[in-house]
């Protein structure tokens, strides 16, 4: 029977996460993961042959942890909760200020575009259906149209906190308001 691991899955994958958010994806590599965690250089390519395969289980379980954050903050869609996840975005960004630098740079980065399994549990085919669940759930709620719903949930939380993060920063307190503000006129209920 072998020794039991020192380090799991979740710490290299954190020290991956950290080392891109501050270094930037050419730094992400099998050595300097297990560097970052104290680790022999075996024991990090126990769980990754690779440095394609480390980048890519970065991305994925960074997606699925948003998109499962996500899925629950929504919780069964209504006009009320689908603002608040909306805000919820901008929250996880600052709260989550590494991850979402992962997140901003998309899965392309990561050699992850096109992904159909591993950590998101199925295939970007899924998380389009759950949007159009999504969208379709609040579509006779609110006067705007599938295209205005799926912008207001997705797209504009994201280009709200594009700019601080590129600038370095965590968003804050005037990028929730402003998502809450806009989400709130685009997702206007029916007269």
């Amino acid at each position: 029977m072998g020794r039991p691991a020192k380090h799991s899955t979740d710490d290299f994958l954190d020290a991956a996460v950290a080392i891109y958010s501050h270094l930037g994806a050419r730094a992400v590599t099998l050595g300097a993961v297990a560097k970052s965690v104290g680790a022999a250089n075996g024991s990090i390519y126990h769980r990754f042959p690779d440095r394609p395969a480390l980048l890519r289980a970065m991305w994925e379980r960074t997606a699925a942890r948003f998109q499962s954050g996500y899925r629950e903050n929504l919780g069964e869609p209504t006009i009320t909760a689908a603002i608040e996840s909306a805000t919820w975005v901008v929250h996880w960004c600052r709260d989550h200020l590494d991850e979402a630098r992962v997140l901003l740079a998309g899965a392309r980065t990561f050699g992850a575009d096109g992904a159909t399994s591993g950590a998101t549990g199925g295939s970007d085919s899924r998380l389009h259906a759950d949007i159009r669940q999504i969208v379709d759930t609040l579509a006779p709620m609110t006067a705007a149209g599938p295209d205005q719903i799926a912008f207001a949930l997705f797209d504009l939380p994201i280009a709200v906190v594009i700019r601080p993060l590129h600038e370095g920063r965590a968003p804050g307190a005037r990028e929730a308001e402003l998502v809450r503000d806009l989400v709130t006129v685009i997702l206007r209920p029916r007269p």
